[in-house]
């Protein structure tokens, strides 16, 4: 795709400083830059870049003073990092503005979709499924019974959504994930031997939410797991049955969260974070990557470590842990220093 600063300018309410024709089809980094390429500045460090960039445009701050001689065609804006950021979203929406059905795809008689999907190749809709309008079902995709995705949800790739999921509106749910499978419910008999608990719930997905590559988020064993209105999940994370996300919670890479837990509102947990079952954690809580949740945590708590202390307790810790032997030595000496005293 082809844009001249013209257009970008238009579509970031920026002023342009220079050649309003030049065209640009491509992004870079400020200290990458070439022909035919759109950079931004933003950063004080790299300010040096904007005089030898060759990128054809370049996004600045209007506060932005130039010192010598640029070759690159400016467009200033109040905000360059926010602007970029637009124009990137933009950009996505004209890439991603796919409407039809190919073929082949299997498409349930009992299904139903709203006008401008798109439905990918190998893409399979079983019985009463629901799609909203402007949906992007890309190729390889199973959606199974019962299904519900809203309007301008996309699902990328091979995904698997299993039957009675529901997901909302603007929702984006990556390559690889896996939504509603069986969550791990065995009990065991007198012989050691472990009998399957049947999964008879589903999973709620709401709107504005993102389900990084390789997620998976199992059902319930009765009622729904749920994830609340703007989670952003990350790649490789583990939502076991009945685990409740709440609203605008971010969750790293690798992080599991084991059956029945319950968690709150504008959270942050950190990769590799694991966390036990059946426990509350509170709203805005902080927890760093690696952190094992073996507790309840109250509202705003900011914790670290296997078991996790609090962030501050672990941090004045850690300094005895890394002088633990020296502690160790002087101890022994005094300990000696006592003795032949005696």
């Amino acid at each position: 795709m082809i844009f001249t600063a013209t257009q970008i300018a238009g579509i970031l309410n920026g002023e342009i400083e220079g050649d309003e024709t030049v065209e640009v089809s491509k992004l870079a980094k400020i200290e990458e830059g070439t022909k035919g390429s759109l950079t931004f500045l933003s950063n004080p460090k790299y300010t040096q870049y904007i005089y030898s960039t060759d990128a054809s445009i370049t996004i600045v701050d209007k506060t932005f003073e130039a010192e010598s001689e640029i070759k690159t065609t400016l467009i200033r804006v109040d905000d360059a990092y926010k602007a970029f950021s637009k124009l990137l979203e933009h950009y996505n929406m004209v890439k991603m503005n796919k409407t039809g059905i190919e073929k082949p795809s299997f498409i349930s008689e009992t299904a139903v979709f709203g006008e401008s999907i798109y439905l990918g190749a190998f893409s399979y809709l079983g019985e009463n499924v629901k799609i909203g309008k402007n949906a992007k079902i890309y190729p390889n995709v199973y959606i199974g019974d019962n299904v519900t995705i809203g309007d301008n949800a996309t699902v990328f790739a091979g995904a698997k959504i299993y039957s009675e999921t529901i997901i909302g509106n603007n929702c984006v749910i990556h390559s690889g994930v896996i939504v509603g499978a069986d969550g791990f419910g065995f009990t065991p008999n007198e012989k050691g031997e472990y009998s399957k608990v049947p999964q008879t719930g589903n999973v709620v997905i709401e709107d504005y939410v993102d389900v990084g590559a390789g997620t998976t988020i199992d059902r319930a064993t009765l009622g729904s797991t749920i994830i609340r209105k703007g989670v952003k999940l990350d790649n490789q994370i583990q939502i076991a049955h009945n685990v409740e996300i709440g609203e605008h919670t971010a969750i790293a890479a690798q992080t599991g969260i084991a059956g029945s837990t319950k968690i709150g509102k504008h959270c942050l947990i950190g990769g590799q974070v694991g966390i036990a079952g059946h426990l509350v954690i509170g709203d805005k809580v902080r927890i760093q990557a690696q952190s094992g949740i073996g507790r309840n945590i109250k509202d705003g708590e900011s914790i670290q470590g296997s078991p996790a202390l609090g962030y501050s307790d672990y941090n004045k810790s850690y300094v005895h842990f890394k002088n633990l032997q020296k502690i160790v030595d002087r101890i022994y000496k005094l300990e000696k220093k006592i003795s032949n005293n005696e």
